[in-house]
């Protein structure tokens, strides 16, 4: 029987685990967090149940039918809060798994080496850096919802959404949700671009009709709160002391440069701030897959990536929304575990693949982020909020040492090499050391995504050793 491992337990790695099952494999799925969902379905926990939790969340009948059905498998193990920390490549890669309390000491380690392996490890927060981004109050959208879906927690009385991309919608529906006032929702992105993102060969919108019905229901909550919705208009400056104040809005071009005498200051007491996602690819480069130019995982008809026996589904491949990483996940899982892309069992979601595969590359035309954002930083914006480095301090050193390498800058300033280790500021710094190039030079092949050791370890840990198992004996209880 084949041996499929799925790292990552949001909507693709659910999907996949489900569809390899179906495939005959035995099954281990793997996540760091305490509850199966992923981001995507971020609930509360069990010992604080809501009678209406559906209505916090799209498709969670579909999530409860899969957490039953892989809970009550006994082909199928779920370890929760385990963290791969690294990859071992060879043949069979060995992945090296963490299993308990983060903040423990006497987490068990295991050394798994499946026969296949399916990362659906998703995607994390971009939020791009301006003058007070770093004070008390200033959240990602990201974490912004989750307090709100996980918690219940309000981030603050008047709040402003503001960024690009849908993912600013259900941000504003869940504050609105929580009591908060949403003085508004702020899209950067300008008319124009938002119509040469979605008004081209609008036939296809069609096949990808529920997607409507979302939207219609976030217009009904705008409505119902009178929540204004404004295009061309970014946060480019959060004013306060101890927190944040206010915050300074300004029109901006297509380029997402701004417009001068536009600005206007609006008090708030805190403010969600999104501008997309960026892949988790640490593990996929520590395996040795292939990446694309536009810096996802290089996967072929499939699922599968460029090294043998694993392969990849949702977030990871491209930013595409639910709907595609279940697509994906289903197919990545089918073919794991030994099924073709032809089968009958997967036309469908193969289909549906394509449908929103179409729908992801709109999301990106209409709201990718534009190369004029760096014009709204000043020297003393911080960049790297872990290590405190500023963005006139990363010119100066540059400038300095003649380097436009990040690996360099990082060595120098400590850029991205917090505790986050460059997951919130290094595709910005990336994008910003590109613009110090000199032309003639070659563009640096350095990766902020390069982490050869995924996530902390202790050396008491590593001291302690690991047991060598191709699956897991032991079994989460957590939602089942």
């Amino acid at each position: 029987m084949t041996d499929v491992l799925v790292i990552g337990a949001g909507p693709a790695g659910l999907a996949a685990a489900t569809a390899a099952r179906a495939g005959g494999a035995s099954v281990t799925l793997l996540d760091s967090s305490d509850e199966l969902g992923g981001q995507y379905w971020r609930h509360l926990p069990a010992s604080r149940p809501s009678e209406r939790e559906k209505m916090l969340h799209h498709g969670w009948d579909h999530f409860r039918s899969l957490r039953a059905a892989l809970g009550g498998d006994p082909g199928c193990t779920i370890l929760l809060g385990a963290q791969v920390w690294a990859i071992e490549q060879g043949t069979p890669l060995t992945v090296h798994v963490a299993v308990g309390d983060p903040d423990g000491d006497h987490r068990d380690q295991l050394e798994l080496r499946p026969n296949a392996i399916v990362f659906a490890t998703g995607a994390y927060d971009r939020t791009l850096p301006f003058p007070g981004w770093d004070l008390p109050g200033v959240f990602t959208a990201g974490a912004a919802q989750a307090l709100a879906k996980g918690e219940r927690v309000a981030i603050g009385d008047r709040v402003i959404v503001a960024g690009a991309g849908p993912f600013l919608l259900p941000v504003a529906a869940s504050l609105a949700q929580t009591g908060s006032t949403v003085i508004g929702v702020y899209e950067a992105s300008s008319p124009r671009s938002l119509a040469e993102g979605w008004l081209p060969q609008p036939w296809q919108l069609f096949r990808a009709a529920k997607k409507g019905t979302e939207l219609a229901g976030y217009i009904t909550n705008h409505v119902r709160h009178r929540i204004p919705y404004r295009v061309g208009k970014a946060v480019i400056r959060a004013n306060g002391t101890d927190r944040v104040e206010s915050v300074t809005i300004a029109s901006v071009d297509r380029h997402w440069t701004t417009i001068p005498g536009s600005e206007q200051t609006i008090a708030v007491d805190a403010v969600a701030v999104g501008h997309g996602f960026t892949p988790r690819l640490e593990l996929l480069i520590a395996a040795g897959c292939a990446l694309t130019a536009g810096g996802f995982a290089e996967v072929a008809n499939d699922q599968s990536t460029t090294v043998s026996g694993t392969f990849a589904a949702g977030e990871v491949t491209g930013i595409g929304g639910v709907d595609l990483a279940l697509a994906e996940g289903t197919i990545a899982g089918h073919c794991a575990a030994g099924g073709t892309v032809n089968d009958a069992a997967v036309a469908a979601h193969v289909r549906s693949r394509t449908t929103y595969s179409s729908f992801a590359r709109r999301i990106d035309a209409a709201h990718g982020v534009r190369d004029g954002w760096p014009e709204w930083l000043t020297d003393d914006t911080v960049i790297c909020r872990c290590e405190e480095v500023s963005y006139g301090e990363l010119c100066s050193t540059a400038a300095a040492t003649d380097h436009s390498s990040l690996g360099s800058l990082k060595l120098t300033t400590r850029v991205g090499l917090g505790i986050c280790q460059g997951r919130v500021c290094g595709h910005s710094v990336e994008q910003l050391v590109a613009r110090m190039a000199p032309a003639d030079r070659a563009p640096d092949p350095f990766t902020s995504d390069r982490r050869p050791i995924a996530s902390p370890i202790r050396l008491g840990e590593l001291a302690a050793g690991a047991s060598i198992t191709p699956v897991p004996t032991q079994r989460s209880t957590h939602d089942q």
